[in-house]
């Protein structure tokens, strides 16, 4: 099957839940004017912050490995639907983390819906990878997906210190951001060399 409506499909989706995060943050109210009625909204903001760079991650990398495939099958389709699935639960769990100040069970459940995507993102990659072949551009330039189950690994060991200090966690969450914000270079570094 062609992929383009898949590509397209999911960027509306992915559009949506940015849209939806944003408009989960209450502005002050009638009388609350000043610089310091804003106050009360950091770890809101925070959380937003880092939700926006976890979709526009997935966004990004989701963009790679279309452009790398060549099409995709009815498994592929379940697969991204997974993914798609577990990256609307964020707009969630952003705001129940934000609003109850980076509490336990809003830090636990963030880190799942975290980890969720991840394997949901990993199961899409290999799915991919069979459709297309062992010998296929696409299964050369993901290889061993190292990065991927580094970050299921610190999502894992995040939610469990959530019940020592959440703080903590929320700094894993942010470690693992830090560590995907730079786009994976292998698919384009492989198409690349394909061209040439």
């Amino acid at each position: 099957m062609e992929k383009g409506r898949l590509e397209a499909f999911s960027d509306g989706v992915i559009a949506i839940i940015i849209t939806i995060m944003v408009l989960e943050i209450k502005m002050p109210g009638a009388h609350h004017d000043t610089l310091q009625s804003l106050i009360p909204l950091y770890p809101v903001f925070i959380c937003y912050v880092i939700s926006f760079i976890y979709v526009g991650i997935y966004w990004n990398n989701h963009h790679h490995l279309m452009h790398a495939v060549t099409s995709v099958n009815g498994a592929a389709l379940w697969a991204n639907l997974h993914l798609l699935f577990w990256l609307s639960i964020v707009p969630l769990v952003t705001k129940w983390m934000g609003e109850n100040n980076f509490t336990k069970w809003p830090t636990v459940m963030y880190g799942v819906s975290l980890i969720m995507c991840a394997v949901a993102y990993a199961i899409l990659v290999i799915i991919l990878k069979k459709h297309e072949g062992p010998d296929s551009l696409f299964t050369k330039a993901i290889g061993n997906d190292r990065k991927g189950r580094l970050s299921i690994v610190i999502y894992a060991v995040a939610i469990l210190l959530a019940w020592v200090n959440p703080c903590i966690s929320f700094g894993l969450y942010f470690v693992v951001a830090c560590i995907w914000f730079i786009p994976d270079r292998r698919i384009e570094r492989r198409i690349l060399d394909n061209k040439e």
